[in-house]
């Protein structure tokens, strides 16, 4: 085997294991004095007993459940004196395959494993005595590279859940490269594809008044410290092809690829991210606490390079939306990498009934709360 064919092998076996590796090790403690936030805002620890913290959801209650890669557990946090820590920890579930995604609807949590979408029917009132989840679906790839799953409710009551490609970089075919949405009217039918050309989403929303499907996506590696660019799309109508395996960031054709298919045939981003900052939870700032300049805006969990020869990312960023366009991207919150040290790598983001943004870290093994504590008139 030729040295450049075996390093591309190789390369995508430490990709595939290292997110499994990173997020089932023993957590580290939180370290947020380390974190630089705009003036007026705090950070404190919402919970620190949440090994391997990914995907987050919550009911209606207040209840943040919390999926896992490596560790197979699901978790729920409650909060019952609304003093902005969690006091109670319940695992929901253990020994699930990669567990990562979850979702909350009419009652019941949705949990998303690799190949099969679960449900805990009246899972608010038994976090002490889980009920034994009913298979939705399992209608998904078993292929490990890129198949953990993020999963959300659209605002057409729809289940949309992504399959990642299951390689760097190849030309997998459908249903591979997408993300899919399930009607629970009929939950065993084949998932039906609304976008193509999605090398790996791991978060979605929908923006406030116009619902319209914004998602991040992870560029390839194995092309530079540089290049390609992770993605924020937005996605309009169905149908879309968003570019992999032939374009990256819009206008960078793929070396092996970027032949079959002109950038030019394709969606480009809303707005370029870093290169290989792991792009993956976001949402919307649907809250009321913050100033009125982040209402409607969009924050991106950076988890953080794996293989770029100077670390970047391991940060939350903010977008700004003015309309249907992007408009700039810009740190939030960041100094879980400093001098070269990580201490945390945020993983999701979601905007609690306070207005308070929760934030995941899988190796701290810990969710964050940031809140807005500058006085009324500052």
């Amino acid at each position: 085997m030729g040295k450049p064919k075996f390093a591309a092998l190789l390369g995508a076996a430490v990709l595939l294991i290292a997110p499994l590796a990173c997020s089932a090790r023993a957590a580290g403690k939180p370290q947020l004095d380390r974190i630089k936030l705009p003036p007026g805002f705090t950070i404190a620890v919402y919970s620190d007993a949440v090994p391997g913290a990914r995907s987050l959801a919550q009911s209606p209650r207040g209840i943040v459940y919390v999926g896992t890669m490596g560790t197979g557990k699901i978790y729920a946090l409650v909060d019952r004196d609304k003093d902005g820590r969690a006091e109670q920890v319940f695992t929901i579930a253990s020994g699930l395959h990669v567990p990562n995604g979850v979702a909350w609807r009419d009652g019941a949590l949705y949990v998303a494993e690799i190949s099969r979408i679960l449900r805990f029917d009246g899972i608010d009132d038994h976090l002490a005595n889980p009920p034994k989840p009913v298979v939705v679906t399992d209608a998904y790839p078993k292929d490990g590279h890129h198949g953990w799953k993020f999963i959300r409710f659209g605002p057409d009551g729809k289940l949309y859940v992504p399959v990642g490609a299951p390689c760097n970089i190849c030309e997998p075919g459908d249903p591979y490269a997408s993300i899919t949405r399930i009607d629970l009217k009929n939950p065993k039918g084949k998932p039906e594809i609304v976008a193509r050309g999605i090398r790996n989403t791991v978060g979605f929303d929908w923006q406030p008044k116009t619902g319209v499907l914004w998602f991040t996506d992870n560029g390839r590696d194995m092309m530079g410290d540089d290049l390609p660019p992770d993605e924020l799309n937005r996605a309009p109508k169905t149908g879309l092809h968003f570019g992999y395996p032939y374009c990256h960031g819009g206008d960078i054709p793929d070396p092996e690829l970027g032949g079959k298919r002109p950038c030019s045939e394709l969606t480009p981003p809303a707005i370029k991210l870093g290169p290989h900052v792991a792009a993956i939870g976001m949402r919307f700032y649907t809250g009321t606490m913050f100033p009125e300049r982040y209402r409607g805006q969009i924050f991106i969990a950076e988890h953080g390079s794996w293989n770029r020869s100077e670390k970047i990312g391991y940060r939350v960023t903010l977008v700004r939306v003015e309309g249907d366009r992007a408009v700039s991207y810009e740190p939030f919150a960041e100094g879980w990498l400093s001098g070269g040290r990580v201490s945390g790598r945020p993983v999701d983001v979601e905007v609690m009934p306070d207005g308070a943004l929760l934030i995941s870290d899988d190796d701290a093994g810990a969710v964050y709360r940031i809140a807005w504590a500058a006085r009324k008139g500052s």
